[in-house]
Parts: structure tokens; sequence; C-alpha cells
């Protein structure tokens, strides 16, 4: 019983790693990310997505996206979920810590400014 409690254990931790990957780090992200500033406080992407390219799952912390153009997404969960969603430039969001897949599903580039923030969102 304990080595499968062990078990469970070590593969839940495994699972939530493989989620909690970086985008940098991710299938896809260092050919649509780039990183333009990173210090103790913030970590500054220009992200680029060209049309029926993906960036596979992967996370963030807190942050701000402000979208330099128009766009229509597919974002996927990490609990499997899709959207399809039109976003418009000049927009500015605030999101939580978050964990998703994204795949540009628009004729057009897709081009965003992001701001991971570091340490605890208050």
């Amino acid at each position: 019983m304990r080595r499968i409690l062990l078990l469970t254990c070590v593969l839940c931790l495994a699972v939530s790693t493989a989620l909690a990957q970086d985008v940098m780090t991710a299938a896809g992200g260092p050919e649509t990310h780039k990183v333009v500033l990173d210090n103790d406080q913030v970590r500054v992407l220009d992200v680029r997505i060209q049309p029926g390219q993906k960036v596979a799952m992967h996370s963030h912390p807190a942050n701000v996206v402000y979208y330099v153009s128009d766009a229509k997404v597919k974002v996927t969960s990490a609990d499997g979920k899709t959207a399809v969603s039109e976003v418009k430039a000049g927009t500015t969001v605030w999101n939580q810590p978050l964990t998703h897949a994204v795949e540009n599903a628009g004729t057009a580039e897709f081009h965003l400014v992001q701001v991971e923030m570091k340490g605890p969102a208050k």
C-alpha cells in the first residue's frame, strides 16, 4: 500500500511538473517567444505566432498581456477544455497564473507583448 501511495505521489509530481513547463522550453515556445527583458521583478516576452502555428502546453506566472494585433486564437487549458476567441489590437488584460497551449487559428500573424510578474500576485 505504501508503494502505491508513493508511486501515486511521484506520478502527480511528474504530471504537475510537465504541465508547469516554462514557455521558453515548451515545444514552439523558442520559435514564437523572445525574451526582451528579464530582471528580478518581471520577464517581458515579445510573442509572434504565425497562422496555424502552435505552442505546446506551458505555464505563466501572473502576467499582463498587450495585444499588438487582432487575432483569432485557440486556447487549450490544462484540463483539456478548448476555446476559440478573437482579440483586438490595443487590448490589455491581466491574467492570474495559468497553464495552457495556444494555436493561432487566424490568417495573420498573432503579435502580443506579455509581462510576467515575479513574486506573489496580489
